[in-house]
């Protein structure tokens, strides 16, 4: 108990120096953290009293990670409001489906050109339709962007992509683990998650004043009890209903929106946020071996590629049918562009239903890589906007004393840009 205690105060202290460096150089954590996890782990040396091993502690670990998921979806709950992701009901279907369908479609694709059999294909196709929630969420958080237009539509499209997962994990269960699948099952499961999903937007719409009442509670110590547990409790639940534990917690943290406690909330939620994220990004990065990459090096980097073409051509079409301008849309590409503890689940199926050996290395370097990819491209969005605008010429570049556009969508546009130029 003691080494495991030594081991674990080990690895928070790492983390601990990987965040001041990051803050240091004004870079995104994420990278950090997920290149620190892979330097150390099973394959690291020991150093007199420290065990960078973490091999008996990698159990805590990891489950201090997935409270750290729990935390970061929570928290995005709490940032918006259930009435306006209604209303952007047809929009988020919409850009769900040609999200889906386009990175689906794919990875087949890609698949059958590798000359990979049918159920690598088929696993290879999903690993790449599969956002990461994790990751999308402290994007958000950290750049400030839960409040700009395109967030909610990135929100309802990872509520989308996660029905999608219910469905292709419950149908590839039975390809490869059952030996066929269930059509009825699989309906009924599905149906079970859609309905488990309503039943929070009811929640968030009719059950504030019971929530309210509820949650009148004085004392700080009791009111986060009383919060957190039952936010555990709920993730807890809604993987029993094959519904995405960190899913489970973004649906309460949308019930909670919309009470008159949530500010309250948000303000105590937000150091356990902090930590516990930071201690996912350090697990992840334990998780995937370096020493095994190298065989599906090239594999990796060609389904990379088609990642973030896919996620670019989704973003902007999800995005311009929503309304929304040439750099919202953009933006929607770049930020779930991620890929992170999803596609590790899809690609861990396909290892226990004894399919090709280079699934796992393959699906490691394909998620280290836009990981620390996905994070950054979207820091970088309006350098990106400003270079791509110039070939597409979408918007007119700003221009001192400029004050006629051509329509409503370059005034947009071209505000923002101006917003840009301000803040630097």
């Amino acid at each position: 108990m003691d080494d495991m205690m030594f081991e674990v105060g080990t690895a928070l202290i790492l983390v601990a120096i990987a965040s001041v460096i990051a803050g240091k150089l004004k870079f995104s954590i994420i990278p950090f953290l997920i290149v620190l996890g892979m330097l150390v782990g099973p394959h690291a040396p020991t150093i007199g009293i420290l065990d960078f091993k973490f091999i008996d502690s990698q159990g805590v670990i990891d489950f201090l990670g997935q409270i750290g998921i729990l935390f970061l979806l929570f928290y995005l709950g709490l940032e918006f409001s259930v009435q306006k992701l209604v209303k952007s009901g047809r929009n988020i279907v919409t850009g769900g489906t040609i999200y889906v369908t386009l990175n689906f479609v794919l990875g087949l694709a890609y698949g059958f050109l590798v000359q990979m059999p049918l159920y690598e294909t088929l696993i290879i196709a999903g690993m790449l339709s599969v956002s990461s929630t994790a990751i999308v969420a402290k994007v958000l958080v950290d750049l400030r962007r839960t409040g700009n237009a395109e967030t909610e539509l990135i929100l309802g499209m990872i509520l989308f992509d996660d029905i999608f997962l219910a469905v292709f994990l419950s149908v590839m269960s039975g390809l490869l683990l059952g030996g066929t699948a269930s059509i009825g099952a699989t309906i009924l499961s599905v149906g079970i998650s859609i309905g488990y999903m309503l039943l929070f937007f009811v929640i968030a719409r009719k059950g504030p004043p019971i929530l309210n009442k509820l949650l009148r509670i004085t004392s700080n110590e009791i009111f986060i009890i009383v919060v957190f547990s039952t936010m555990i409790f709920i993730a807890g639940f809604s993987e029993k209903l094959h519904v995405a534990e960190a899913i489970g917690a973004l649906l309460f943290g949308l019930a909670l929106s919309e009470t008159e406690h949530s500010e309250r909330i948000e303000q105590l939620v937000v150091p356990f946020r902090d930590f516990f994220g930071a201690i996912f990004f350090f697990s992840f990065g334990l998780s995937i071996d370096p020493l095994s990459l190298g065989n599906a090096f090239w594999l990796a980097i060609g389904a990379v590629i088609l990642t973030i073409i896919g996620n670019l051509i989704a973003g902007m079409i999800a995005g311009r049918k929503a309304g929304l301008s040439h750099k919202s849309s953009l933006n929607i590409g770049l930020t779930i562009m991620a890929r992170g503890e999803f596609t590790i689940i899809v690609a861990n199926l396909g290892v226990a239903g004894g399919l090709s050996a280079l699934i796992k290395p393959f699906s490691a370097l394909y998620v280290l890589v836009l990981a620390i990819l996905g994070p950054l491209l979207t820091k970088e969005s309006k350098r990106i906007y400003r270079g791509v605008n110039r070939i597409f010429k979408w918007s007119e570049p700003v221009e001192k004393g400029k004050k006629k556009h051509s329509s409503v969508s370059e005034v947009s546009e071209v505000s923002e840009d101006s917003k840009i130029k301000l803040d630097q």
